[in-house]
């Protein structure tokens, strides 16, 4: 994979632009985990829903595609990336799905909120850059926040068994992937744009979730209907707002913003199903947070001071 760290030419960058699309992206998402919350409990299956994201967002993304750039902005030399994309990014989003199903919204989404601390992990083994002891130091301090959340002597205790030690473990896995797709994507905005990536992560899922749709497909009321149609919609603005945040600024400075989502989180996990993030929670958040500012605070130092070095 090549370095997904510089920006593209061909891609201006716009910071301020950048984070705008990552806090609506996170405010998006969280209503849109609150919609994937009751879609389970009207027993709808996972497949189904992930099935139904993606289909949905297609018309949406059409739409702005015709009205923005013209179809011809789809075209694509980098079909094998794109599928790449597409398997990280469905397994990502399963994970995700079912870390949000299983456990309540505040504690799967400060799990999720390590992805900059595997971040730096992956850009370091995968792009061989640069990492210091300071940052190394962040990650550390991120991982021990990870693990008072997960709190794995309580869940080993019980075998890591029922809906709350699996939650942990799959949550924490797609904390992992999405930051494996983080690179991906950055990787793919130096020639591609956001629409280009959403839409052809969005068609070639089809593949996969369309063979599998039959085996789960069950006949659905008015209301739930409404519930997959909303998650389509909102699906729609969260990919649309991620990958064009991704391609308009750096991952160190839009990264920062996902942490808007923990309070949208703890607000909608009150507000719809009467639950406040467990003791462990309250305590490893804080860690997690402060090791993934520090570490997009390094790298916007870094980011000023290259020009300098160059110039020099």
């Amino acid at each position: 994979m090549t370095s997904a760290a510089a920006p593209s030419a061909a891609a201006p960058q716009n910071y301020l632009g950048g984070i705008a699309l990552r806090l609506l992206a996170m405010a998006s998402l969280s209503l849109m985990f609150v919609v994937v919350k009751y879609i389970d409990r009207a027993g709808i299956h996972i497949v189904e829903s992930l099935f139904w994201r993606q289909a949905l967002v297609l018309p949406f993304l059409l739409l702005w595609v015709k009205a923005t750039g013209g179809f011809a902005s789809l075209r694509t030399n980098r079909i094998g990336a794109h599928t790449r994309r597409m398997l990280m990014g469905l397994t990502g989003m399963a994970c995700n799905f079912g870390g949000m199903i299983l456990l309540p919204m505040a504690e799967a989404t400060t799990i999720s909120l390590s992805v900059p601390i595997f971040a730096v992990i992956f850009a370091a083994l995968l792009l061989g850059e640069a990492t210091g002891w300071q940052r190394w130091s962040a990650v550390i301090i991120g991982f021990v926040g990870v693990l008072v959340v997960l709190d794995p002597l309580a869940s080993f205790a019980g075998g890591f068994g029922g809906a709350h030690g699996l939650g942990t473990l799959v949550a924490l896995a797609g904390a992992i992937m999405t930051a494996l797709i983080t690179i991906a994507v950055r990787d793919l905005g130096r020639t591609e744009n956001a629409a280009t990536i959403v839409f052809w992560f969005s068609l070639l899922s089809m593949v996969p979730l369309g063979i599998a749709l039959p085996f789960v497909f069950t006949p659905h009321s008015g209301s739930e209907w409404l519930l997959l149609l909303a998650l389509g919609f909102l699906g729609a603005i969260v990919q649309m707002s991620l990958t064009g945040a991704l391609r308009l600024a750096p991952v160190a400075v839009v990264i920062p913003m996902d942490y808007s989502s923990l309070l949208w989180a703890i607000a909608a996990g009150w507000w719809f199903f009467g639950t406040l993030p467990a003791d462990t929670t309250w305590v490893g958040a804080p860690l997690i947070v402060a090791s993934g500012l520090f570490i997009a605070w390094r790298e916007h130092r870094r980011h000023i001071a290259r020009p300098k070095e160059v110039a020099a």
